[in-house]
């Protein structure tokens, strides 16, 4: 049965045909969604003769083919017509060709959901992320599979495009958060349902594979295109590829993307308030009349105490409720949630905690206060504020939580740490490179006294945190 033409499928009528040469003939086949193609049908094969078609069995064949998409199938409905003569090139229109058909049968086909998709899309909701299904299936196979899913609870929280025609687009923007599954939807349908939620004011991902999926993909705020089904219209209008096609891994590149920001601010905090510390600490101490740190002294702690920890603070893995917590305002800054507040008093304590190892330095080494360059002050000062940034650094792998209650580890922090820690030591205590720094070798007693100031920036923080969650909580 060669082909000898086609009418391509197209989503407004939702139909394909083909024509055959046969040798009893020229034979037809069309097949598409069961509704669509059954208002076309004249008749109906009955395995061995044709028979006129009635309301009765178009009544039939409707209740099996919601049978069928209540299992959560995809149905396919198929006729055929007989032509006396193969029909002429103009006569390929649905007009001519899609009418009078034969009514063959339904086949339900099952598309499985991956096992994987219904705990994504519950982590979506968690994360205060909604999820929507837009679909070209029969409503009652899409309201199957969203209730399969958990999208939604309700068939009425489903609507066809038909329905959706009927809305205004005033109407839709305000009714929008009614429903979550759209089924036999039209590309213009899909532009109309992310405009109604950008309107709301929500953030919109909008997904798809096809060319009909390209216009609402673009105006969406992130549109992602299917890499492997994904035709190239639809990749080029994407703001980024799903390489994988797999609904799941959106909600970890979701996740992934709140890690990311979250280490962002850690750093951020990290790095303003150790440099608001120094800041301080040299202005303390010219209005005292003594040098405190010396230029080389801060550039080696920005190069060495402060960056590699920071580097390390972009490896930390995300807190064990990042995908518990709503999404952040997008017009939210970076100083937002209090960090702007956290690098000013962090800093003040780093500052003082160094300020009180310098003064401590100078007594030892004297014996009594006397507010002047010091040596032993000078080394103790250096040594307190670069393990005060080092520790601080540990502090920062938690926003609000305790960092003792973490069950992961970021080793390269660790790393990072003891790397500083060594090299810190060596610059105090290694003659070449402590002439070279105008250190003293302090003894054992001011080097441990120097390690506890540094070390009480922990429980300071660990205080903070306790306390605004006991405020939290009491809200």
């Amino acid at each position: 049965q060669p082909r000898i033409g086609e009418l391509p499928f197209d989503s407004d009528r939702k139909l394909m045909t083909t024509v055959h040469r046969t040798a009893e003939g020229v034979l037809q086949y069309t097949k598409g969604a069961p509704d669509c193609l059954l208002a076309r049908c004249s008749a109906y094969f009955d395995g061995e003769n044709e028979v006129p078609m009635t309301d009765a069995l178009r009544e039939q064949i409707l209740a099996a083919n919601k049978g069928l998409a209540d299992k959560a199938l995809r149905v396919l409905a198929a006729a055929y017509r007989r032509h006396a003569a193969e029909p002429a090139q103009e006569d390929y229109t649905s007009e001519k060709l899609e009418q009078s058909l034969v009514f063959c049968g339904l086949t339900g086909m099952i598309d499985p959901v991956r096992p994987e998709v219904k705990a994504a899309i519950n982590q979506c909701r968690s994360a205060g992320i909604r999820p929507v299904m837009i679909t070209g299936d029969h409503r009652d196979t899409a309201v199957a599979i969203g209730m399969e899913l958990g999208i939604i609870t309700d068939p009425s929280q489903a609507i066809t495009g038909a329905e959706l025609n009927e809305i205004s687009d005033e109407d839709f923007a305000q009714r929008v958060t009614e429903f979550s599954v759209y089924a036999r939807v039209q590309p213009e349908h899909k532009v109309r349902i992310v405009k109604a939620w950008k309107a709301r004011g929500m953030v919109t991902a909008m997904t798809g594979d096809g060319v009909n999926d390209a216009p609402s993909i673009k105006i969406a705020d992130i549109g992602v295109g299917m890499g492997i089904t994904g035709t190239d219209v639809t990749k080029n209008v994407a703001d980024m590829i799903l390489s994988d096609d797999n609904f799941a891994t959106i909600v970890k590149a979701a996740e992934e993307g709140r890690r990311i920001y979250d280490n962002i601010r850690r750093t951020i905090r990290f790095l303003l308030s150790s440099n608001l510390s120094e800041v301080i600490s040299i202005l303390m101490a010219t209005l005292l009349g003594f040098t405190i740190l010396k230029p080389t002294h801060l550039l080696w702690i920005n190069l060495i105490t402060d960056a590699f920890p920071a580097l390390a603070l972009g490896m930390e893995a995300g807190e064990g409720d990042i995908m518990q917590r709503p999404p952040r305002d997008r017009k939210e800054g970076i100083f937002a949630g209090g960090l702007g507040v956290d690098v000013v008093w962090q800093g003040f304590v780093i500052a003082l905690l160094t300020l009180a190892a310098y003064l401590l330095g100078d007594y030892m080494e004297r014996g009594h206060f006397a507010l002047e360059n010091s040596a032993d002050g000078m080394t103790m000062a250096f040594l307190t504020m670069s393990l005060t940034e080092m520790f601080h650094a540990f502090n920062m792998r938690r926003e609000r939580g305790s960092v003792f209650g973490l069950r992961k580890q970021n080793w390269y922090l660790f790393g990072a740490m003891a790397f500083s820690l060594i090299a810190t030591t060596a610059v105090i205590y290694i003659p070449a490179l402590k002439q070279a720094f105008q250190f003293e070798s302090i003894s054992g007693t001011e080097y441990l006294l120097a390690v506890g100031l540094a070390f009480l920036i922990i429980p300071i923080v660990e205080l903070v945190k306790l306390l605004r969650r006991m405020a939290s909580r009491s809200k």
